[in-house]
Order: structure tokens, then sequence, then C-alpha cells
């Protein structure tokens, strides 16, 4: 079992590297692998391939590892928080909450200052604090609602709140602030440059330490809370850290990337089926892998010849008869 698991991880790293570089050389203008060498190596500084790669695809692409990694992650840790198969940040109103807070930041600009406008850290902070507050609401209520179905159904009722609230910052916003709302909800990598990077990548980085940090536990909360206070793990303060890392991933990618739909709740039944186990020891890396390449894959679909597809519908023609597929086999 072991050697299957090792044998399992290198091919799931060696896809994920292959879809890596296969994303770089995609697009309008194919770049060869000679080409990609070079630039990385430093002999062909000079010519529009170096700033496509550098400037643009090489940020994206990266998103797309940490926006996949993050959001899978997420969905992990929720649906062994929940006990429930459905649950993602994207079903139970976390993502909402994270569109809230940046509609608050971009269809507010009349009340904020320019510079808090477009401050990285403002966006971010804004849909941080969004996610975990409706993400903080959900877990309030399942201390008093342990029904799984119940409590996706209130998830989605925060979420339904939350988009009702976006929907009134409409009314009172200009033209182009809406535009440019509409255009991030249709989701995104190509958004986050260098200057975002510095931003994303070390929220998400800590939001997946936190996660490998709290495997022991998550693996005590499957068994069920009171197996989990027989260990000795405190539950509260385990609800809290959950509720921290995944605003933290699902707040910090929707801020720069949009909503994107499905790869939460997808991803670690994927993973479950490839690696035949419910150990979280396994099961984080394993989804943080099959989510970047999922994503990366995804990308590289939505470069169609002279347009490019928002990553959100991509995302959600795999994700979709996932769920159905999840739903139809346990009855």
């Amino acid at each position: 079992m072991q050697k299957r698991t090792v044998i399992l991880f290198s091919t799931l790293s060696l896809l994920t590297f292959s879809l890596f570089i296969l994303d770089l050389a995609w697009g309008s203008i194919h770049i060869s692998l000679r080409e990609i060498v070079a630039v990385f190596t430093g002999s062909g500084n000079d010519g529009i391939n170096y700033e496509i790669l550098l400037n643009f695809r090489l940020p994206k692409a990266i998103t797309a590892i940490l926006a996949g990694a993050s959001l899978s992650v997420a969905g992990l840790m929720m649906q062994t928080l929940f006990r429930n198969p459905l649950a993602d940040p994207f079903i139970l109103g976390v993502s909402s909450g994270a569109s809230l807070g940046v509609a608050l930041i971009t269809m507010a600009t009349g009340f904020l200052p320019l510079v808090l406008v477009n401050s990285g850290w403002a966006m971010i902070l804004a849909a941080v604090f969004g996610a975990a507050l409706v993400l903080l609401l959900v877990v309030g209520v399942s201390f008093r609602i342990h029904n799984a179905v119940s409590l996706l159904i209130v998830g989605i009722m925060f979420g339904t709140i939350a988009g009702s609230i976006v929907s009134v910052l409409q009314n009172f916003s200009n033209p182009d602030a809406i535009k440019l709302f509409v255009m991030w909800t249709f989701g995104s990598l190509s958004a986050v440059t260098w200057t975002y990077m510095q931003v994303l990548l070390p929220v998400s980085v800590i939001g997946l330490s936190m996660a490998f940090f709290l495997q022991k536990r998550l693996d005590g909360l499957l068994l069920g809370e009171n197996y989990a206070r027989g260990l000795g793990i405190s539950i509260i303060q385990t609800r809290f850290l959950i509720v921290i890392a995944t605003g933290l991933l699902a707040g910090g990618i929707t801020a720069f990337t949009g909503p994107i739909a499905f790869v939460g709740v997808a991803i670690p039944h994927i993973a479950r089926g490839i690696f035949h186990t419910s150990s979280h020891k396994i099961l984080l890396p394993a989804t943080l892998l099959c989510g970047a390449s999922l994503l990366l894959l995804c990308d590289i679909l939505s470069q169609i010849p002279t347009y490019t597809l928002p990553i959100n519908t991509i995302s959600s023609l795999f994700g979709a008869p996932i769920i159905v597929w999840i739903i139809l086999k346990r009855k």
C-alpha cells in the first residue's frame, strides 16, 4: 500500500509539472519548450516571448496552482468539519461572503479613499473577512443544527443574503464600478500580477500550512466529536482554526481570481477515489496536487484561439458532473 501511494504521488507530481509547462506554452502565441528553457536559463532575455512568459503566463500558471490547491484543501477541511460530502466554500456561502467583501471595496469607491480601493491588501482583507464572517455564522448554527442537509440550506441562505446585499450595492453604484465587479465574478487567473502575487502567495501558504498543522485534528473530527474529545482535541479551538484557515484560503483566492465554483467540493472526492483512504496525512497533499492539476487543465482548456473563456465556466463543466455522481453513488 505504501509503495502504491508513493507511485501515485510521483505520478500526480509529474502530471502537475507537465500541465504547468503546457500552460506556459499554450495560448494564442505558441511558445516551444526550447524557448521556455531559454527564457528561464537567461539565454533568451529579449523579444515578445520573454515578456509573455514572465509577465503574463508565469504568474497566471502559479495562480492556477495556488487557486486549485487552496480551494481544494479548503473544501476538504469543510467536508471533514461538517462531515458532509457536499460541503465546500462555494455551496456554504463562504465565496458569497468573499464576494460581498470585494463588492464593498470595488463599488464603494465614493466612500473610501482611492489608495485603499486600489490596494491589494484592502481587497484581500475584505474578501477574507467576508468569507470568515459567513463561515463563522455557519459554524455557529452547526452547534444548534446537526442535520447535514439543513446545515447546507442554512449556508445557502447566508450566501443568498450576501448576494442580496451585493445587489443593493449595485443599485447605488456607478456603471463602471458595476462592470468591474461583474467582470470579476466571471473568474480570471490572469488578473494576478507580480505585485498582487506578493499578497496572494503568503496568504495561501499560511492557510495551507495551517491545514497541514491541523491534519491530526481533522482525522479526529472525521471519527466524530465525542471520539475527538476523547483524544484530547479541543473542538471549539479546532473549529476556530479551520474557520481562519478556510477564510484565508477561500477569501484570498476569491479576492483576486473571482469565485471559482465546484473545485472545493469535487477535488477531495477525486483524491479519495484515487488513494482509497480517509487519512488526512495522505488526503491533504493528494487534494493539493489534484486541485493544482485540475485548475491548470481548466486554464489550458479556456485558452481557445482568439478568445479566453472564463475559468469559472470550465471548472463548472468538470465539477458539476462529479457532484451528480456523488449524489447517485450515495443514493
